[in-house]
């Protein structure tokens, strides 16, 4: 455990779904420290021992859990709740799916299909994909966020303007987070951990993984933040860099048009590259490459592309 936490919340503390209802699992001042038990975004339903038929068994009904809430006190609507995300203690076990109606590419891929991972949690070497493919790891909390104010429960798949299932790859070690509180206490919690995952999460999931969140909660009063933001540290693809990239495009008056045939056209070059099975690289990609904008100003077509790391195969 944390030696320097305040407290920690066991990963039976979590529960599913948003309800500003929800009694806290432990009520903290701010500048609190706190260890999180997070539980992967299958709770638990696929393990090392899973095939693709636990794919098909999934219960959606405990998808996402998050570990809280917490309730902050002072914390008041029109405050801001400051997450600084100081580390992760990662599990070494992962999951990559491809879950039939999930995903950018849902319509091309209606099968369901399963990545196992193995990795070593305290180096965080890159992650071994097929006989040749190394995928860099950066640990980070897909879902991180406070109750909204609308009573009853809500589902936890969307992202909100209180935060929850953001997906954004940058709030690993180091960033500091700022989410608008609207309930009493903010009543945060957090989960969803992954291993690694590309920026736009293209298939639906990325290297889904347990592990421990360590982050201190603090407050700015009266901020009347609209939405989260967040700061980061130092570079933040330094991890797939080194190599340079592939990038394929969409152009076209629709980004979600253009940003599905970005990620069809490399799903192809990677299967054709690397004999893999389509599906193979289309869950590949979504662990480690990254959706752009490119261009939005120049009427009527806008470019979306999309940048896969040759580190991964170099």
């Amino acid at each position: 455990m944390c030696r320097a936490c305040d407290y920690t919340i066991h990963g039976r503390q979590h529960h599913f779904g948003w309800d500003n209802s929800f009694e806290p699992a432990a009520r903290v001042a701010p500048g609190a420290t706190i260890e999180f038990e997070c539980r992967d975004s299958s709770a638990g339903q696929l393990t090392p021992a899973s095939t693709v038929e636990s794919v098909k068994a999934l219960d959606f009904s405990k998808i996402n859990p998050v570990s809280g809430p917490i309730f902050v006190d002072g914390a008041e609507p029109g405050d801001a709740l400051k997450v600084t995300i100081e580390g992760f203690k990662p599990s070494g076990f992962g999951w990559t799916a491809n879950i039939p109606g999930f995903g950018l590419l849902a319509d091309d891929f209606p099968e369901p299909a399963l990545t196992l991972w193995s990795y070593d949690p305290d180096s965080l070497a890159p992650a071994a994909f097929g006989a040749h493919g190394r995928v860099p790891l950066k640990p980070f909390a897909g879902t991180i966020g406070n109750a909204p104010a609308e009573p009853g429960l809500h589902s936890v798949v969307p992202p909100r303007r209180v935060g929850g299932n953001l997906d954004i790859r940058d709030l690993a070690a180091g960033t500091t987070l700022y989410l608008p509180v609207e309930v009493a206490g903010a009543l945060f919690s957090v989960g969803d951990t992954h291993a690694a995952q590309g920026d736009g999460e293209v298939c639906g999931t990325a290297i889904e993984s347990p592990m421990n969140a360590v982050l201190t909660l603090d407050l700015v009063k009266d901020a009347r933040l609209a939405m989260p933001r967040f700061t980061t540290p130092g570079p933040v693809t330094r991890h797939l860099d080194a190599k340079g990239y592939e990038v394929t495009t969409g152009v076209g008056p629709d980004l979600m048009t253009g940003a599905r045939r970005a990620v069809a056209d490399m799903v192809e070059l990677l299967a054709g590259r690397y004999n893999l099975a389509p599906v193979d690289a289309y869950m590949l990609v979504s662990t480690c490459g990254d959706l752009r904008i490119s261009e939005i100003v120049d009427l009527p077509n806008w470019v979306v592309s999309f940048y896969f790391p040759r580190t991964v195969f170099e």
